[in-house]
């Protein structure tokens, strides 16, 4: 089942014959769906994320779905919307993983209110804005730190260690980003366009963010896994923001097409080892975010995300206090805790965010040097493709998580808090 953006015209094509067949929602009197709204990022007014109870299966989605689409019908030819191309009301995304079902998009107060008494709902949560978690700063290290268990000095500066055989071969990364430049050389053709999630917008990074992140995690010359396969998941515009539901739908698009890869996979009786995902941008706490990117790494995939840049508490932001996430904080060259990298509880690892090189847009060989916790976690994904193609079969994301948080270098890192765990990433090796 694929349903996309249902404007009150376009359903209303099927309305005479449609709306008898469908199913309506169940009710009870005294239930209400609790509905979060954002406390620490801007609100998408009259946007919405619906999550229904997990129990419920596709065809149970289907159905809501289409009671939802129905109601649209209704609304829009009662009050004579149907002509006005601007209305629309309606599902923009339908998330449709085995382990988090629901759906998106922008609904009245009246409409809201059904949705939220519906027995399939289990919350409702108002979209709001994410932004990309950079900043701007300039000069490359980062690869150079994660190989060394010693702090860094002129001799070993630039200086990357690590195993040239597996280096990440045939790992897919799903980069949740602005996309990828998959043009560029420093990619050697292993970079793809996966999906652009923003209606309207088109299949390019331009921004830069995007594809800074995925040479973190496979350039051939600044990338951790060398030999991993990046893949364009377009969730934010070029200005580096987007909405909570976007980012979602990229999430959810990435677990489907992981999946529809291990299935291949086990048909033609291939080995599969499993797939990363990169998610370096941030809002306000999302319990949607927090379930679905949960629910990636249920389905199998190994999942990086950044901490934020606003020198806090982690906690207090999504994706960064998902619990089955890697959370990852910034350090400087000099192993100290990056001045914005947030901090917490909810982090779990620090890796290189301040002064960070890697490629960029507007040619196939262009290149800049940023910061934030946004360029940290790129190294944890690229160091979690790393370790899969060293891995045998059947590894489970937990292990990739338990290996990367085993391997790093304990209390090397100053003006850490006290909550806050001192590890920075390394790349085990020298026990390759």
């Amino acid at each position: 089942m694929k349903l996309t953006f249902l404007t009150a015209a376009l359903v209303l094509a099927g309305y005479a014959t449609a709306v008898p067949m469908v199913k309506t929602s169940s009710f009870d009197d005294g239930y209400v769906a609790p509905l979060y709204t954002p406390v620490e990022a801007e609100a998408v007014r009259g946007s919405y994320i619906v999550v229904l109870k997990d129990h419920l299966s596709m065809e149970q989605l289907q159905d809501h779905a289409e009671w939802i689409s129905s109601m649209v019908a209704a609304k829009a030819y009662n009050n004579g919307e149907f002509l006005d191309s601007s209305f629309q009301m309606g599902i923009k995304h339908v998330y449709e993983t085995p382990n988090f079902k629901g759906y998106a998009g922008r609904f009245d107060k009246n409409m809201l209110e059904a949705i939220r008494r519906s027995e399939e709902v289990d919350f409702v949560e108002e979209d709001s804005i994410v932004y990309a978690s950079e900043l701007q700063r300039g000069a490359p290290w980062g690869l150079a730190r994660i190989s060394s268990r010693k702090a860094l000095t002129l001799r070993n500066f630039s200086k990357y260690n690590y195993d040239a055989n597996t280096a990440g071969d045939g790992i897919k990364v799903y980069v949740i980003d602005t996309g990828i430049n998959v043009s560029h050389n420093d990619f050697g053709g292993r970079a793809t366009w996966g999906k652009t999630i923003p209606a309207g917008d088109d299949d390019r990074d331009g921004n830069g963010h995007g594809s800074h992140c995925a040479g973190t995690i496979a350039g051939t010359k600044y990338g951790v896994a060398k030999k991993a396969r990046p893949v364009a998941v377009k969730v934010l515009a070029s200005n580096g923001s987007g909405s909570m539901s976007d980012v979602m739908g990229g999430v959810d698009w990435a677990i489907l097409d992981f999946r529809k890869d291990k299935e291949q996979a086990q048909t033609e009786g291939k080995p599969f080892k499993g797939a990363v995902a990169n998610m370096s941008l941030g809002g306000g706490k999302s319990v949607g975010l927090d379930k679905i990117v949960n629910a990636a790494v249920d389905a199998g995939m190994v999942f990086a995300v950044a901490a934020g840049n606003d020198n806090r508490d982690a906690c207090d932001y999504s994706p960064a206090r998902a619990e089955k996430a890697i959370t990852v904080g910034a350090s400087t060259i000099a192993d100290e805790r990056a001045y914005f990298s947030n901090y917490g509880k909810c982090v779990d690892v620090f890796a290189p965010g301040l002064d960070i090189q890697s490629i960029w847009i507007g040619s196939n060989t262009a290149t800049n040097t940023i910061s934030g916790t946004s360029m940290a976690s790129p190294h944890v994904a690229g160091l979690a493709a790393y370790f899969l193609s060293q891995s045998e079969p059947g590894v489970t994301p937990k292990e990739i998580k338990e290996r990367i948080l085993a391997v790093a270098t304990p209390n090397e890192l100053k003006k850490i808090p006290k909550d806050t765990p001192n590890l920075l990433i390394y790349n085990d090796y020298e026990s390759t």
